[in-house]
This record gives C-alpha cells, sequence and structure tokens, in this order.
C-alpha cells in the first residue's frame, strides 16, 4: 500500500499543474507516476483528456486514471509473485493459441471475402426451401395487411374510406398520392409481416386481426384506424419462401463460407506436401 499512498500524494502535485499541460507544449516524457519499475508519463495522460473540459471534472478524470492505472500495475507485480511457474505457462499458452486463432480466422475471413460466390437463383433458393421446410415453422404469426391512420379533422374522410376499401389500383394509387396527410399507412399487403409489429401500431385486438376481414374501422381521440386483412398465417404454420428469404440466403452463404474453407485448408496442406513442407513421418 506505500506505492498507493505515495502515488496519491504524487497525483495531487500534477493535478494542480494538468491544465498548464493542456494548454501549452510541455516534456513529454515527464513521469506522473510511478509503481516499482512502470512509469506513467504526461503524454498518457493526453489521450484521456476530452477537448475543452473544465479544471474540476478534469482533476477527477486524471485521479481516477492514475488510480486504476496503479492498482493494475500493482495487482499485476502480486499475480506474477504469487503464480506459480506451471500457471504462467498455462496462460501464456492460452495467449498464444487464442493469437494464433485470432490470425487464422482474419486471413480466413479475408479469402472469403475475395473467393466466396454471393450470387444465389432463385432455383436454388426453392430447393433449400423445399428441401428443409421442416425447419421453416413459424414462431410468430403472421398477415397481409393493408392499414391506415388519419386524423379527425381530416378533410375528405368520406373520399378516403370510399378509396381504401376499393380493390381497383387506381384508387389505391389516388390514396397514395394523398399519403402525406396520413399518421401513417401500409397499402402493399402482398407482403407478410408481423403481426406483433402491427399491434404496436393498430388499437385492434389479436383475435380480430387473425381473421380475414375485408374491412374494420376504430375510432379515437387520436384519429380513425382502417385495417383490410387479406391473408393470415397461424403460429407454427410453414414459414411462405418469401418472408423466409433472407433466412434461407444466410444459411445458403454460410454453408458456401464453410465448403469453401474446406477446400482453401486442402488446398495449403497439398501445396506445403508438394513443396516438402509438411512431412508425415
Amino acid at each position: 500500500m506505500k506505492y498507493v499512498a505515495v502515488l496519491f500524494c504524487f497525483v495531487l502535485f500534477v493535478s494542480c499543474d494538468l491544465f498548464k499541460f493542456q494548454e501549452k507544449e510541455t516534456n513529454a516524457s515527464e513521469i506522473v507516476a510511478i509503481v516499482n519499475t512502470e512509469k506513467l508519463f504526461r503524454k498518457d495522460l493526453a489521450t484521456i483528456l476530452p477537448k475543452n473540459i473544465n479544471k474540476t471534472d478534469s482533476l477527477i478524470l486524471v485521479k481516477s486514471y492514475i488510480q486504476n492505472w496503479a492498482i493494475k500495475k500493482l495487482l499485476l507485480e502480486k499475480a506474477k509473485n504469487n503464480s506459480s511457474l506451471e500457471t504462467v505457462n498455462q496462460i501464456e499458452e492460452l495467449v498464444k493459441d487464442y493469437k494464433e486463432s485470432l490470425l487464422i480466422n482474419n486471413y480466413k475471413e479475408h479469402l472469403v471475402k475475395q473467393k466466396l460466390d454471393t450470387i444465389i437463383s432463385d432455383e436454388e433458393l426453392e430447393e433449400y426451401y423445399i428441401l428443409n421446410k421442416e425447419n421453416f415453422k413459424l414462431n410468430e404469426e403472421l398477415v397481409k395487411i393493408r392499414y391506415l391512420h388519419i386524423d379527425n379533422n381530416i378533410n375528405d374522410k368520406d373520399e378516403i374510406l370510399a378509396l381504401f376499401k376499393s380493390d381497383d389500383i387506381i384508387d389505391l394509387e389516388e390514396l397514395e398520392k394523398q399519403e402525406l396527410s396520413f399518421k401513417f399507412h401500409q397499402f402493399n399487403d402482398s407482403v407478410w409481416t408481423q403481426l406483433d409489429n402491427i399491434l404496436l401500431k393498430l388499437p385492434f385486438s389479436k383475435e380480430k386481426l387473425l381473421k380475414k376481414t375485408k374491412f374494420i374501422q376504430k375510432q379515437d381521440s387520436i384519429g380513425l384506424y382502417l385495417a383490410t386483412i387479406k391473408d393470415v398465417l397461424e403460429r407454427n404454420s410453414l414459414a411462405p419462401l418469401s418472408y423466409i428469404t433472407p433466412t434461407i440466403k444466410q444459411m445458403i452463404l454460410h454453408k458456401r463460407k464453410i465448403e469453401l474453407i474446406r477446400e482453401i485448408e486442402k488446398i495449403i496442406v497439398k501445396d506445403a506436401t508438394q513443396n516438402n513442407n509438411f512431412k508425415i513421418y
């Protein structure tokens, strides 16, 4: 603890001159603190101080940094002195293995980025989907829905209602021209959407939205809500290909990546063997 006591006295001395350090050039090699043979220099503090920091906050930050630095160095010294040679060797071996793994994985990722074919055809997607259908069961409800939220005071409310209820593409296009006056909306009912996301926006019950409904509406103090549910998929149903496509693409790319890495490893071993860099006795 004697190191810490000496250290904190020194911290107070150093802190008083902190702003001079920030405002003018100083000797970057000037020692700020010492723990055993380890030294902390004034230049090391420069990186921890934000610009335009006030004096009070600066002193607190520097004291905390020096304290943490000292504790780390003292604990490290204690750990070294109280660890067996076997423990030290085990740790060094772990560090070595970790370093080698990082280097190898970084090299593999570099090769994968260069060589991996990321183009996936519709035929490949469909084939993978058919072969793995049992793995694509839904764990949430999906709906194909068209909805609209408008203010109670909006002009031409009756016209908007008529356009929303219509199945005519021209009427839908006319409705889209007025989208800036809507609070929020979704007119594309050809895509599957998670029901939980819809429930966050619309004040309808889950039971009501899980029924194919031509038209439902609800009004409150905020505005008028309109919805049309075109189709529904219950939990544990087979996920539609259009909905699961991003996931399938990730699976295919992951499979390609594994195969590519294995092929690279085979080539590396083959080349090393041919060049007499790898021998088994």
